[in-house]
């Protein structure tokens, strides 16, 4: 399982020209989900993102998590996370879940971080045409992989 986690002032998700979720301060998280991926990934993964400190504290250094600011979350399914370049320039998806478990897989990842955070998630709809649209705060962006748990 990977994740782009960004911090933001703003995040939004539109589909079919409608705004499907809109946050402020928070997190926006793009998530990847791969066929080997087990309940241990999205816990471990979940755990990691609730407690990551990557907002300032009064001293402007990054000591404060998503629950110390009482941001707001954005979880957003991105297969592409896993796209392989290896060979030629289109990229393949193989490593990729497929959707029958890629979709309970994002549901369960919502619902762990919902508990560990003790907040609503607002996400998109998986396997839609959405744009996203962020205001990232820093800029700060971090990437993680379940697999390798860096």
């Amino acid at each position: 399982m990977r994740a782009i986690i960004q911090r933001v002032t703003k995040a939004t998700v539109v589909i079919n020209e409608k705004t499907k979720a809109e946050i402020g301060l928070g997190l926006l998280i793009l998530l990847g989900i791969e066929e080997a991926d087990t309940i241990e990934d999205i816990e471990w993964l979940s755990a990691k993102i609730a407690h990551l400190r990557i907002f300032n504290d009064a001293n402007n250094l990054m000591n404060l998590s998503i629950q110390d600011v009482n941001g707001d979350i954005l979880v957003v399914s991105q297969f592409t996370l896993f796209a392989s370049t290896k060979k030629g320039n289109r990229p393949s998806f193989i490593n990729a879940a497929k959707p029958d478990i890629a979709i309970p897989m994002y549901g369960l990842f919502i619902q762990h971080l919902s508990k560990e955070t003790g907040k609503e998630i607002h996400c998109g709809i998986f396997g839609a045409d959405m744009k996203i649209g962020l205001i990232n705060d820093g800029p700060v962006t971090i990437f993680i992989d379940s697999k390798n748990r860096e």
